[in-house]
């Protein structure tokens, strides 16, 4: 994850955070008055005392110096090579993160490829000029059409000047579903033209999802996300390598 230049990977001068303003050390205070949001602490090797913090929607890890006058910005490496911030991200900032964007992708204006009652469902940001989206549609099909996985495209427009236009044109559809079926079925053949008048409704399920994306920190489509056996949500940007597809959607 590249940092912004708040946090570089260098010595900040700081103090003992924790997660009330009024328990956090001055130093602290600063990066919070800078957008770092602190999401709680968890142990750290040789005194230091780690804190997960979250900053523009990036999970960020935040390390207190025994001396409590330092902090130290970024991921912490054992002599294995073990990432020792994965996991306590993971659990405070990450996870929680994105299991509440999956809800915000569950209220959005999405079209449904495949039927309601599948067991999975995947959701995904889809650009109607996106190749690589066409690419995943196709990728999908044994799954959809075995009725085993749902696929729930959040139309946004990106990629070229009439993207919006034809977003919109697929979410106007009379039948929403079997629009965005012809249309990716016919691929670079596809007739779908873009809308000159958008209705107001229209607009404003567009510029929701566009708002989303953009929550999400997301700049490229398709932007897939889907859950484990567990529940946890994970991601992948662009079309996935074919042997990533039975993890996206699970056994063919």
């Amino acid at each position: 994850m590249r940092l912004p230049a708040l946090l570089p990977l260098t010595v900040c001068l700081l103090a003992s955070p924790a997660l009330y303003a009024e328990d956090l050390p001055k130093a602290v205070q600063q990066l919070q008055s800078k957008g770092a949001v602190i999401k709680g602490s968890f142990d750290a090797p040789n005194g230091l005392r780690g804190y997960a913090a979250e900053y523009q929607n990036n999970p960020l890890a935040l390390y207190l110096t025994p001396d409590g006058k330092h902090v130290l910005v970024g991921s912490l490496f054992d002599e294995q090579g073990q990432d020792l911030s994965a996991a306590p991200l993971e659990k405070l900032v990450y996870g929680p993160m994105t299991q509440a964007f999956w809800q915000k992708m569950e209220k959005s204006a999405w079209i449904a490829d495949g039927k309601a009652d599948a067991p999975r469902k995947v959701y995904l940001f889809s650009d109607p000029n996106c190749p690589y989206c066409n690419m995943f549609w196709e990728q999908a099909r044994p799954w959809v059409e075995s009725g085993k996985v749902q696929l729930r495209h959040i139309m946004v427009g990106i990629i070229r000047e009439d993207s919006p236009g034809k977003s919109a044109a697929l979410l106007a559809a009379k039948d929403p579903a079997k629009a965005l079926q012809q249309h990716e079925k016919a691929g670079r053949a596809s007739t779908l033209k873009a809308l000159d008048k958008v209705p107001d409704d229209v607009q404003q399920k567009l510029a929701a999802n566009m708002a989303l994306m953009q929550e999400m920190g997301l700049q490229a489509t398709p932007a897939i996300f889907y859950q484990d056996r567990e529940g946890k949500v994970h991601s992948q940007q662009g079309a996935p390598r074919p042997e990533m597809l039975g993890t996206i959607l699970g056994k063919r």
